[in-house]
């Protein structure tokens, strides 16, 4: 039974921002920052099975992809790396990209990278700020320059680039062909809501993405059957040990975790694992349950597609 208040770990990126203020107080000393990892504080035994992660660009991220269960297992790691971002600040024109123009052989690919015109052949899709992208393993991606994003992943730093902007990093040629699934992408499923609070924004195999609103001074139990983070992207929130603000998480698993909204009210990122099974029960603290443990999530195709909920 574990509540948690989340650490943060800065980590340095040559696409990255220096000004960070609205988001942490860290002081960075003018380097870029270009992610902010959560974790767990102190030495777990067992590492939480999800990363989250805030993203700040101020330049185009290479074009990338991560592997799938299979392949990375194949090749010594324990999981593959499928990920979902949540556009919390956009400026005008921002776009991610997701998958290619058309469906290409594995050799197609490998001249396109060879020539560079793989930045010509993925498709970029302007983003606005509260847009959920969903991003399987294998989906070729890749995001713009004036972003800030939630992203939560299953737990790994595998990155396999095709193209990188000149920045003389070194790319992953055989890898990406291997990982990669070389055409378009699909729609998946629309936003669904589960409750007036609760919005489910994305679900896979390995997490279900939320967005929570809570109103000003209402108290919740949020029962969390396995493991969850919650991320505060506007207004503050407490737990029965500790206060929480934008910008800051909650590790919780196996325990009920008592919220209470500030005097702004809370908006929140829920990340919770599993799929297939109900979703954690969240209820009000002077009311029955919004959503009981009969309730089903909605199923995904696993397809990478941008959805807008406003």
């Amino acid at each position: 039974m574990t509540i948690e208040r989340a650490i943060r770990s800065s980590k340095p990126k040559p696409w990255g921002v220096a000004d960070l203020r609205a988001w942490s107080n860290s002081r960075n000393d003018g380097v870029p920052i270009g992610e902010i990892w959560f974790d767990r504080p102190g030495a777990p035994r067992t590492a939480p099975s999800l990363l989250l992660k805030l993203l700040f660009t101020s330049q185009p991220l290479s074009i990338q992809v991560h592997p799938d269960d299979a392949y990375a297992q194949s090749v010594g790691l324990p999981n593959g790396k499928t990920e979902a971002w949540y556009v919390l600040s956009a400026i005008p024109g921002a776009e991610v990209a997701l998958g290619l123009d058309e469906q290409m052989t594995p050799m197609q690919l490998r001249l396109a990278m060879d020539d560079g015109s793989i930045a010509d052949r993925v498709v970029w899709r302007a983003v606005l700020p509260d847009d959920v992208v969903s991003v399987p393993a294998g989906t070729i991606h890749a995001i713009g320059a004036g972003l800030v994003l939630a992203e939560i992943q299953q737990r790994s730093d595998v990155t396999y680039r095709l193209f990188d902007h000149g920045r003389h990093r070194d790319l992953h040629v055989d890898s990406a062909i291997a990982a990669a699934k070389n055409g378009p992408v699909t729609r998946p499923e629309p936003p669904h809501r589960l409750t007036d609070e609760r919005l489910l924004l994305v679900t896979t195999p390995y997490f279900a993405l939320e967005r929570i609103e809570l109103h000003p001074g209402t108290r919740w139990q949020l029962d969390v059957p396995r493991e969850a983070w919650l991320l505060v992207i506007d207004g503050t929130a407490s737990t029965d040990a500790f206060d929480v603000g934008k910008g800051e998480a909650i590790f919780a698993q196996n325990d009920c975790l008592t919220l209470g909204a500030g005097s702004m009210g809370a908006v929140c990122l829920l990340a919770h694992t599993g799929s297939g099974a109900a979703v954690p029960v969240l209820a009000h603290s002077d009311s029955q349950p919004h959503l009981t443990d009969a309730a089903q999530p909605m199923p995904i195709d696993g397809a990478a597609e941008i959805n807008r909920h406003r």
